[in-house]
């Protein structure tokens, strides 16, 4: 457990919106699982509106260990994750969750892969039977679509609880400076010597879920973006298909006007079809547009998050 006597440093990163009733808990659990190691705690406050910023006030009071930093307003959980990893000093840095539900106890097998020569170590969740159907769907669709339009391969299931090696995390922190950030495409992207391990997430212990369906729809959008450029080009077929088949539908309509004496009906018909073709556009300019909003915020290099309170 340790190098010449001395204990090995670990970093926890642990992202906190509105934990309050659970950072006390996660905490002790860790420091009996990993009593063997010096561990640094990085807990990120995204600017929580209940008593967890005081509570980590506390905790850092009577160890010297944990570390804390508030954000000035909330940044989201990815840019969390990044300052964690920017502010740690351990020989690896294990990213998890506030509410338990990443189970503490999966902790020292994550630490005997990196010991293996394992750059990176992440985790896969395995689909319990208490999980919503909706939430099975949907899950599965996200990995489907981010491994279809994107020019990565992100394991179904994989988690933000993982570990990197110091020098994987000071390659994402130096070398990587795009503004929209997905970490689990971006381990993916990255490459180096990765394993995983699966496990049965735990029930939360307290509080509620902080992700909505409009932000997981975000969040898949993000990851589709920012690796590939594939709907850009799913966009030109799709406006190649339809000029296509509305040249053929031009060709019959002159014809029937040069040719023959009948005259042709179905408003319905047209109307319909000039809905559905503006709905493409509209749709096609959607996509336009979240490539070139990107380009935009990124283009006025904004800082990843502003620090309100901090202990580092």
């Amino acid at each position: 457990m340790s190098e010449g006597g001395k204990k090995l440093k670990i970093s926890i990163v642990i992202p906190c919106y509105n934990e309050e009733g659970n950072v006390v808990e996660l905490y002790n659990k860790i420091n009996e699982i990993l009593s063997d190691y010096t561990v640094e705690y990085i807990f990120i406050d995204d600017n929580s509106k209940d008593e967890t910023l005081n509570i980590l006030e506390e905790l850092s009071e009577k160890d010297s260990n944990v570390k804390f930093i508030s954000f000035s307003r909330n940044f989201g959980h990815q840019n969390a994750l990044r300052a964690g990893l920017e502010y740690s000093t351990g020989e690896c840095v294990i990213s998890m969750d506030a509410d338990l539900q990443h189970p503490p106890e999966i902790l020292p097998k994550l630490i005997e892969k990196w010991k293996e020569g394992y750059e990176i170590v992440f985790t896969v969740r395995k689909d319990i039977e208490n999980v919503s159907k909706f939430k099975k769907i949907t899950a599965s669709l996200f990995y489907k679509l981010i491994n279809t339009l994107s020019d990565i391969d992100v394991k179904q299931g994989a988690a933000d609880f993982r570990l990197l090696d110091k020098k994987i995390v000071r390659i994402l922190i130096d070398d990587i400076t795009e503004y929209h950030l997905f970490y689990r495409g971006l381990i993916s992207w990255i490459g180096y010597k990765q394993t995983y391990i699966e496990y049965i997430p735990n029930k939360r212990f307290s509080g509620s879920t902080k992700y909505s369906l409009f932000k997981m729809i975000n969040f898949a959008t993000d990851g589709i973006t920012s690796f590939s450029i594939r709907p850009l080009k799913l966009a030109i077929l799709l406006g190649l298909s339809l000029s296509f088949f509305s040249a053929i539908y031009g060709i019959y309509v002159i014809s029937m006007a040069l040719f023959t004496d009948e005259t042709l009906k179905g408003w319905a018909s047209v109307l319909v079809s000039i809905l559905f073709i503006g709905g493409i556009n509209m749709i096609l300019l959607g996509i336009v547009g979240e490539y070139i909003g990107k380009l935009y915020i990124q283009s006025k290099k904004r800082p990843y998050f502003l620090i309100k309170k901090s202990n580092i």
